[in-house]
This record gives C-alpha cells, structure tokens and sequence, in this order.
C-alpha cells in the first residue's frame, strides 16, 4: 500500500463529531480521547494513560533507561528533595511566567527536547509536537533520529524549532544533515555528545523493540491488546527514521553502526566552524567539561545523563546544577534535563542556576495518551502546576526564584 492511499484511508475514517450525533447526541459530547486527557491531573496521569493505550514495548522504551535504572530514579529523588523558600504577604495576583532562551522570548523556561522514534509513539509524531510547542510558545528540538525530515517540519509546523546533530562516523552525511538543517531555516542546533556508544536498555532488548515495529506473535498480542494504536501504524506512512530512510532493525544496532566512539574536543571545534548559529551542547555531566565546551564556543549547555537511558549511576544532573551555573558564570546558558515530571520541577531547575529545562519523557507520555492534545494537556498541566507553586512560594517571575529554592 502506497504512503498516498494511507493517507486516503486515515481520512474516510469518521470523527467523533461526525458519529456522535448520528448516535443520538443532541449536545456537545466529549470524545474519548479528550475526555481521558481532561482527567489527567499530572504528568504522572498522562504516563498512565500512556501505559494503557500504547503497546509494551513502545511505553517501556519511552519510560525505561539504562541497565538497573538507578540514575532516573536518582534524578527523580532529587527534585523530591527541593525546598522552596515561600515568602507571605507579597503580590502574586499575576505571575509572570515569561523568559529569554537563547535571545528569544518564551513563554515559560521549557524545551521540547529531541527524542527519537516519535511518529512509532503516536502516529501523529514530531509535527504534533511541534505544533504544541508552538501554541505554547517554548522551542522544540527535532532529532536526528525523528520520523519527520527538518524540512517537513518546519512546513508543516512553523515555530522556534531547533534541531538536534549526532556526529556520525559518516562525516558526510553528518556534513549533508548540517546542510539540510541551514538550508530549511534552523538557527539553533543541538550537538548530544554523551553516546558513544548504546546504553544498556534492557527493557528494549527484552521487548525485542525494532525500527520499524515488527511482526511477530509478540507484536501480534499486543495488536489485540492495543488495536488502535496498530491501525493507526497500518494505515499511516510507513515509521522510518527520516535521516535514514534504509534502516531497519535495533536501536542498539543503529546507535553501533552510526555514532563514533573516538569524538572529542577538535570535533566540537569543526562543528563551531561549520555552524554559526547558535550551538547548544547537550550531555554536560561534569564542571571540567561545561568549562570546556563554554571555551570551545557553545552558546548553551545542557547538564544530562540522557535521561539515564546512557550510563547507570551517572552524576544527577539537578545535584551538579548549581556548580555548572557558577563555573560558566553567564558566559553561556545552562538548561536542565533529566526527571522533570512537573511545573514545580522547572522551577525548581531555574532556581538553582538553570536558564531553562528540556523535558522529553513528559511530552511522549502526552503523545502518546492523545496526540497532539495530549501534548497540549502536558504543556497546560505544566504551566498551571508552575503558577500555583510560584504564587504560593510569593514568587512573581521566574527571575525571583534564585536563590529561593535549596536541595536537601
């Protein structure tokens, strides 16, 4: 079947406004997906929305991370850990929730981060997250290993898009992404350069999760346990990675055939050559190497243990925060990843020296729980839980935060 009559099949398939008043409905009736969203309160809600209407294996590669996951769970155990310092009788009748990332305005110190395999979470994939983030008014970073190409999304998404670089082995067709990225109006790349080589995700290589999904009796089971999700697959184009249209098998295959193990500091000098926009570093786990990469002309950093999906026991990156903020001393924006689950959490962040969070299992467990509104849901859920905790710690903008927030 051909990606056009996909296209067509997806849409004969009718809406639930155009059913429900065909099944009696006289007033306005919420659809299914809208109303689970609705009753999601938190991001944890939406992962378990996600839980109950995505196959295992997808979930549990969007949830999961490295080895015996101590390093998310370490993450997670620290922002558990903040305090807030609440200040009483101050005016907090509009909170001000509004930052600069990267010389941009954004409504709110947050970053789509890039993830891979978007469109194998929700048909719907990187445009609808693109969208959200737009509306939303924060950046989106495409990755490398998206299902979407840097070109499409910018036509059919327009908005602070970002895109995110591996350097390959294949310095060609690294030069060739870099090109493409230019030539399609990115102004802001974001180099990962803590893979060199696959973290140990055992989850993954128990569900024997491959690009595409395949067929067999496991995948069949799950196709009768979540039969929209895999019409969905059926009848929408093809999951590929967009950069690399010819793959097909694991992530631990593709990370082995493609990522270079013996990638140091002359790499990330090339890359500042050929790029002059800006240059976001992301993997920073230690003081030494924030400095570093600050001298090597990277205009922002991102303290991360790649979600804890690369090296188990990594630094946490929260812990390590305040350091990295003090070493770059405004040289350079730092931005946080790694078990933000909350609005609480990105103020969190912010006021122990970050400029920004990135977020990326929140947003998939959004996606996955309802598309693109379900990306929407996570973003609303966020803000609204990051005004509430501003108003009542007597903050009135995010500048306010510093120095108001401790790790215990």
């Amino acid at each position: 079947m051909s990606a056009g009559e996909r296209r067509r099949i997806r849409r004969r398939v009718p809406t639930w406004g155009a059913v429900a008043p065909l099944l009696g409905f006289r007033r306005p009736v919420l659809d299914p997906v809208e109303r689970r969203l609705r009753s999601a309160l938190s991001i944890k809600d939406l992962a378990s929305i996600a839980r109950r209407t995505t196959p295992r294996s997808v979930f549990e590669y969007v949830h999961g991370a490295a080895e015996d996951e101590i390093s998310v769970r370490r993450a997670r155990a620290a922002f558990a850990g903040v305090e807030f310092s609440p200040r009483v009788l101050r005016d907090v009748g509009a909170v001000d929730t509004t930052t600069t990332i990267l010389g941009r305005p954004a409504e709110f110190p947050l970053i789509l981060a890039p993830t891979g395999f978007t469109r194998m979470m929700h048909h719907e994939g990187e445009i609808a997250v693109a969208r959200a983030a737009a509306r939303a008014g924060v950046p989106y970073s495409l990755s490398t290993m998206g299902t979407t190409s840097p070109g499409e999304l910018q036509r059919e998404a327009p908005g602070d898009n970002w895109f995110q670089l591996y350097l390959w082995k294949d310095r060609a067709g690294t030069q060739r992404l870099i090109e493409e990225a230019r030539a399609t109006g990115y102004d802001t790349l974001v180099l990962t350069v803590d893979t060199p080589v696959a973290g140990n995700r055992m989850r993954d290589a128990r569900n024997g999760l491959t690009i595409p999904p395949s067929l067999n009796l496991k995948t069949m089971w799950d196709f009768a346990l979540h039969p929209a999700w895999w019409i969905n697959v059926l009848t929408t184009e093809p999951i590929e990675f967009a950069s690399l249209r010819s793959f097909d098998g694991t992530v631990a295959e593709l990370v082995a055939k493609m990522f270079d193990p013996t990638l140091n500091m002359s790499d990330l000098a090339w890359l500042r050559e050929q790029w002059k926009g800006n240059l976001v570093v992301k993997g920073i786990q230690s003081v030494e190497d924030a400095r570093a990469v600050v001298d090597a002309g990277a205009d922002a950093l991102v303290v991360s243990n790649h979600g804890g999906r690369q090296l188990d026991r990594a630094p946490t990156p929260l812990r390590l925060l305040p350091e990295v903020a003090e070493a770059v001393d405004s040289r350079s924006q730092v931005f946080l990843d790694t078990g933000i689950l909350s609005g609480a959490d990105v103020l969190a962040a912010v006021g122990l020296g970050a400029d920004a969070c990135m977020v990326g299992r929140a947003y998939l467990y959004g996606l996955m729980a309802g598309g693109e509104r379900g990306v929407d849901r996570m973003l609303e859920i966020m803000r609204a839980e990051a005004i509430r905790t501003m108003q009542l710690a007597g903050v009135a903008t995010i500048s306010d935060l510093r120095g108001r927030v401790s790790l215990r």
